[in-house]
């Protein structure tokens, strides 16, 4: 199973609406399995990593007028790329589960955008299993998010204008990717791709996709992408994830080349007398 490692927690507001960031965490998946690599044949690439940075959360809005005691508030939970990019590429599917009584409190979603919309009075915490393609990684990743509808200061009359929007932003790290996981991904803007050395032998990358063309899963214009938060730390993460991914892939050759060394004969020293 997936582990994670804490981090720092952000807060922060948004001026359009009542945002806040919750805890960043790193999600760490193991490889695909033995049976799994001999399934698809596929090689790994041993001391590497692909990380994914994700945003996950929810967007409520209160009806106003239309408010009821039993449906006060429309909301949307939701997991982008935390680039607005489609994360299809990734992620294979994501299941919702709701609270218990609501119709159906288990929801699949089978293609990107992965999200879903409903409607409600009570706040409570949705459970986000994610699915990832079968190179990618044979475990599932585990996200919990509490559904917020009503804005921190509630001194103040709602509105129906400026929705509560709670995001977390996660990077998801795949470690030794397959060579077909990482050779699909290597120009995708979603994710970060190590710079492998020249030793590694891949093949040739596809067609590279026009990057400013709108994908089915980008959020870029998205109905709800004017409500979400700007993360101002996650460039930094970014970096901060490609210079541990160098120093990882140093470590690994540093490694290799001791290997050899230990391998080899160590010459006889010379005796005091000769």
């Amino acid at each position: 199973m997936p582990h994670t490692s804490s981090a720092r927690k952000h807060g922060g507001d948004q001026s359009d609406g009542s945002g806040s960031l919750q805890k960043s965490q790193r999600a760490k998946m193991g490889r695909v399995t033995e049976d799994g690599d001999r399934k698809s044949s596929n090689k790994r690439l041993k001391d590497v990593e692909i990380s994914v940075p994700i945003v996950y959360g929810t967007i409520s809005f209160w009806l106003g007028k239309k408010a009821s005691e039993y449906n006060s508030h429309k909301w949307t939970v939701y997991i982008r790329g935390a680039t607005n990019e489609d994360l299809g590429v990734v992620i294979k599917r994501a299941v919702f589960q709701l609270h218990p009584s609501f119709n159906n409190p288990t929801r699949v979603v089978e293609s990107p955008p992965f999200e879903l919309s409903e409607s409600g009075w009570g706040e409570f915490e949705i459970a986000i299993t994610l699915y990832f393609h079968s190179d990618v990684c044979d475990k599932q990743l585990d996200l919990y998010h509490h559904l917020k509808l009503y804005p921190e200061d509630e001194s103040g009359p709602q509105t129906t204008k400026k929705p509560v929007v709670v995001e977390s932003y996660d990077e998801i790290v795949f470690s030794e990717p397959s060579e077909s996981f990482f050779t699909r991904v290597q120009n995708h803007p979603a994710v970060i791709v190590p710079r492998l050395p020249a030793s590694f032998n891949l093949p040739p990358p596809g067609a590279i996709d026009n990057v400013n063309e709108k994908k089915r899963g980008d959020t870029k214009d998205h109905p709800l992408s004017q409500w979400f938060m700007n993360f101002s730390e996650a460039d930094e993460l970014l970096k901060l994830a490609a210079a541990r991914q160098q120093v990882q892939a140093y470590i690994g050759k540093l490694r290799r080349q001791l290997s050899v060394i230990d391998g080899q004969p160590q010459q006889a020293k010379p005796t005091s007398g000769q």
